[in-house]
């Protein structure tokens, strides 16, 4: 299902307008980027999951085709990690 798909779904459920739709739908997203880039806060939504910032310290990795080392920095990746409500409906 794609983005299109949701905002096409929640317009024949609710009958709202689907330019307003859509600018909810973006709306949301935008929050939840905002708030896990910028703020390196977590977004949680019961029953539905979380939305989190998982931190990835510094490593050393190979090149095993070129045998050399390199230093990947600390960084940052968002993940969802889904409520036990969402994953017991799923079974």
């Amino acid at each position: 299902m794609t983005k299109a798909d949701i905002i096409n779904k929640i317009v024949e459920d609710t009958g709202l307008a689907k330019k307003d739709v859509t600018a909810n739908v973006e709306a949301f997203m935008e929050e939840i980027r905002q708030s896990l880039a910028s703020n390196k806060e977590n977004v949680y939504l019961r029953g539905f999951g979380s939305f989190i910032v998982k931190h990835r310290a510094q490593k050393t990795a190979r090149n095993i085709s070129k045998n050399t080392t390199l230093v990947i920095d600390a960084h940052d990746l968002p993940a969802f990690k889904p409520s036990k409500s969402f994953i017991a409906k799923m079974q």
